[in-house]
């Protein structure tokens, strides 16, 4: 359960990070305020809190690789946006092998797709690349292995919930299973170096 709370002039929410689909930028067991009134206006680099739109009683967090009109595909795992390649300092690649579906996108999926992603692919890829429709955006994470747009299709702009603003409390869970049950364990498992940075 989450609670909301008042800064001056904005509605800010809460997260915990429960997964590594946005390593490096967010790691597992980060805590972050998202800004979530007023509402604000989705931009194409912007990490964003969203609902899942294949459960929606889920939230997740991913950034925004493709606004209404920009041209998606990618190329031996490189992302090209309006055929021109981005550039995203930001990109973490976790394997060195190239997937046929996920590092040459869009092409004939390899691993079972949601229905959102299957009705993109057939109808919004044009000369080899997907088209970002009016009102829906385009979502990725780490790309080697993050569930995202390309898994699940498009987010609609109603969708999103908030903008993070910074991480205020971090836990290093891969260390937190090593000193669980010791005094004082905690301490060493807080990233100091992260607390208040921010996104």
């Amino acid at each position: 359960m989450s609670v909301q709370f008042v800064l001056p002039l904005f509605f800010v929410e809460p997260f915990v990070i429960p997964t590594g689909a946005m390593e490096d930028t967010i790691l597992i067991g980060d805590h972050i305020v998202f800004q979530t009134v007023p509402r604000f206006i989705p931009a194409r680099g912007d990490i964003v809190a969203f609902i899942y739109p294949v459960d929606r009683r889920q939230t997740f967090v991913k950034r925004i690789a493709g606004v209404p009109g920009n041209r998606i595909r990618f190329s031996g795992k490189a992302l090209y946006r309006n055929e021109v390649r981005a550039d995203e300092p930001y990109a973490v690649h976790k394997t060195d092998y190239i997937d046929s579906f996920r590092d040459n996108f869009p092409a004939d999926p390899n691993t079972p797709l949601s229905a959102q992603a299957q009705d993109m692919l057939l109808h919004n890829v044009v000369n080899g690349a997907v088209v970002v429709p009016p009102g829906k955006y385009f979502l990725l994470g780490n790309r080697d292995e993050s569930l995202d747009s390309r898994y699940w299709g498009f987010v609609s702009a109603g969708d999103f919930i908030g903008k993070p603003l910074f991480i205020y409390y971090l836990v290093d869970q891969s260390i937190e299973r090593l000193s669980r049950g010791l005094q004082f364990g905690w301490q060493r498992n807080v990233r100091w170096n992260r607390i208040f940075k921010p996104l």
